[in-house]
């Protein structure tokens, strides 16, 4: 199988930790891209940093890849495969999925090393 596309996205992210019982910020709903998951234990909001939301724990500058799709839902490995280039090069990752396709969030300050490893392994990225 060939090797995925990536694309980073323009903005940078935040992710935010708020209680279960929290609403969502309506400014939330207005985001060109955004991510939301609740759990019994918090309610999780990806949004782009320069949306202000209070939250008791935040987590900034953050920079996001996306795996160009659409991707099938029967196709098995690729958030293992990219996310093992990415552990073997030491950098973290925090990622979001659609119906359609993955996203690869890392740090700012190792947005380039993570181009660099995945171009390293075949994958095409797209700045």
């Amino acid at each position: 199988m060939p090797k995925q596309t990536l694309q980073v996205l323009a903005d940078t992210f935040a992710i935010h930790s708020l209680e279960p019982e929290n609403s969502i910020p309506q400014a939330v709903l207005t985001c060109d891209v955004y991510f939301i998951g609740k759990t019994h234990d918090e309610l999780s909001l990806v949004v782009p940093q320069s949306l202000d939301i209070e939250a008791p724990e935040s987590d900034r500058d953050w920079r996001v890849l996306e795996v160009l799709g659409p991707l099938n839902l029967s196709m098995v490995g690729i958030m293992a495969e990219i996310g093992g280039v990415l552990a073997k090069a030491k950098i973290s990752i925090f990622v979001v999925s659609t119906f359609e396709t993955d996203y690869f969030m890392v740090k700012q300050e190792k947005l380039q090393g993570a181009i660099s490893a995945l171009i390293k392994a075949g994958y095409k990225i797209i700045e």
